[in-house]
Order: C-alpha cells, then structure tokens, then sequence
C-alpha cells in the first residue's frame, strides 16, 4: 500500500513509522524542512502538564507516550547514532489551587506516571533544592519524564529518509486534492506536480483549516503561538522540571532549561516579542530565582494546532473512502503522538485499536466547528 503524509511533525512522522513498519510505502511532505515547526518548538514533557484539566480521551492517549518512545528509541538508536534523551526528572506542580485535584487525580485513575505526594519542607528542598522559599508545598510526580524533541525529530527523520520504502518532499506546498466518487484519485502541489497514492493522511497540524474550503467542511484547528526561552546551566543542575501558573522549567541532561510557555493568538506569527519573553522570564525566577545566574542561549516561538477541546482528530474524514486524518492535537502533540499515530495505523489497516477511537473521530468537525462560532 502506497500512503502520502502531508505533514512531517511528530504526528506525521511518528505515523509514517508506523505505517512503514507495517510494509507500506510512504511519501511524506513538508512545506518546509522536515520537523521544523510546533514539535521543535515544544518542551517535550511526557504528561499534559495538568492532567485533570484535560478530557479523559487526551490522558488516554498521553498515558502510551514513554513506554511508546522507549520502545522506538531502542529500535532507531542503533541505526541513527541518536538517542532521544528520555530524561526521568520528575515534576514538582507549585499551584496550591491544584493539590487537592492532582491528588485525587492519581487515586481515581490507574496510571502509574500520575501517582503523587504531597511534598511539605523540608522534602521539598530535598528533592529540588533550587525552588523558590516562597514555596512550602508542592505536588511530586516522581515518574514523569521529559524527551527531548529535537533529538527525537532529528532521529525519526534520519531513519525514515534511510528507510528503502520512504520517499520525502520538503519545501513543497500540497495545494489541494482531485477527488473523484469519495475517493482521493491524487494530490497536487503548488509547483503543479501530481501524486498518486492508495491512501493520504493529514497532518498538517496549525495548518490544518486550510482543507475547509476544499473539503467543504468546517475545520476548527487554529495557530496559537508559545514563545519559550533556553537556559544553560551547569549539568543535572536543576533535578526536576517545575511547573506554576502554567509556566515549567525542563532539565535536559547537559544543564540546558527549556522554560516557557505563553499563549497568543497571533495567526501565523513565529517571531517571538520581548514583552513575552520578559513575562515567561519574570516566571521563571519566581520558580528559581538562581537561574539568574545563568545566560539566556536562546528564545523561539512555535505554533500549536488548537483545537476546541485539545482531543485531537484520527481517522477516516467524513465522506471520503481514503483520507485520513492525524491532526489538532494542540499542547500534548509530543506526548500524545505516539498512541496517536499507533492509533491511525490500527484503523487504516483494518487492526484491533489499542484505544476506544470513537473519541477522535472526524465525525466530531462539524459539531465542534458549530460551537466555536
């Protein structure tokens, strides 16, 4: 089987290893270069961030994402020379307004990931002596997990572009598609070229709404641009990430802070502003005033595909026997990409699913596109 993937983020990468492990033949394009967008830019923790504060169907998902990536890093690593750095920090959650929540989180659902205590001083400077005075309470999650994504990406890339059945286009625009009786005969792209494929994916991420027109359906997927700023310290200075007001701090192994996240409505704008950028700093030493003592290395932004209720879309788009979709997966695409492109490939090839797929179906866009109105 011949599948085109629009789109080369984790959601589109993660589902062409899938597929090609499976014996399909894959194309996938990018209209840039491959893994350059949202899943560069994220922070890559392997939990949403407040669990309780997500549907059901995301924590689903999400709860696949380490073992997931344990099991393809062994699999890539020996043929790629690139570990995707899966970092067993822990996480400390500052909020005290989500201490009751988070604790009954973890008694009510059986994931392992999401067990807790409540740490009071001194466990609190035991385990992160860095943390802020101010605070003398926090929830420890002692088995989440950071990956860090740009290895992850630069890995699973390496890998496919190797890959005997693997064929990539970056830099190229798919423009739109030539349908005939609720099939997808070929896409074309914007220099005019046409490509044939027994099966096409979506996952376009941010991008995403721009099928509406031609799919003559309402796809409520928009850009929300995250600004993030990078750290570096000396290394395993900071012993776990840390989160307050929707605002972390992640360790990598060799002392580099990922710290973000903000939250704008800015359409299609990448380039990060300093007021931003001042605010997620101000954040950042209200967590650990001692990161002041380190230089700032870099600042970006990226753009994550919202989407109304974060619960991403998989599966097959409404009225059409062979386009797919693998897309709207807004703040979780990293730890939820996994179980999601696994997802896909189990409904494509007709597979028992390792989850319920009815809560991602397509069938959901027109209802959800209605209530953002």
């Amino acid at each position: 089987m011949k599948i085109a993937i629009i789109g080369a983020g984790i959601s589109g990468l993660l589902s062409a290893l899938e597929l090609v492990e499976q014996g399909c033949s894959v194309i996938i394009f990018d209209q840039q270069q491959a893994g350059k967008a949202a899943s560069w830019a994220g922070g890559g923790i392997l939990s949403p961030m407040y669990p309780w504060r997500y549907p059901r169907a995301v924590n689903q998902l999400a709860q696949h994402g380490k073992s997931l990536y344990l099991e393809w890093n062994e699999k890539l690593k020996p043929v790629t020379g690139i570990d995707f750095e899966i970092h067993d920090t822990g996480m400390l959650i500052l909020d005290e307004s989500d201490f009751d929540i988070g604790q009954r989180y973890a008694q009510q659902f059986d994931e392992p990931m999401q067990q807790c205590q409540l740490l009071k001083q001194p466990q609190l400077q035991q385990i992160n002596p860095h943390i802020s005075e101010q605070f003398n309470q926090a929830l420890y999650f002692s088995q989440l997990s950071n990956i860090r994504n740009p290895r992850l990406l630069k890995s699973i890339i390496s890998y496919l572009k190797q890959h005997p059945r693997v064929q990539f286009h970056e830099n190229t625009w798919v423009d739109h598609f030539h349908i005939q009786q609720q099939r997808v005969t070929s896409i074309e792209t914007q220099s005019g070229q046409q490509i044939q494929a027994d099966q096409i994916v979506i996952a376009t991420g941010a991008w995403s709404a721009h099928w509406s027109q031609q799919l003559n359906m309402s796809i409520p997927v928009k850009p929300v641009q995250g600004q993030m700023l990078l750290f570096k310290t000396p290394e395993q200075w900071l012993p776990t990430i840390c989160m307050n007001k929707v605002m972390y701090l992640i360790p990598r192994q060799d002392g580099h802070v990922v710290c973000g996240s903000s939250m704008d409505e800015l359409g299609f704008e990448h380039r990060p502003n300093i007021q931003t950028q001042q605010n997620i700093y101000k954040a950042c030493l209200e967590m650990v005033p001692e990161l002041e003592q380190f230089p700032i290395v870099k600042q970006w932004a990226g753009l994550r595909p919202s989407s109304p209720t974060g619960v991403p879309y998989i599966g097959k788009m409404p009225e059409l026997d062979n386009l797919w979709a693998n897309f709207g997966h807004f703040r979780n695409g990293l730890c939820m990409g996994p179980a999601s492109a696994r997802l896909l490939r189990q409904l494509m090839l007709e597979q028992p699913t390792c989850v319920d797929p009815s809560a991602f179906s397509t069938q959901r866009l027109t209802s959800e596109a209605l209530s953002t109105r």
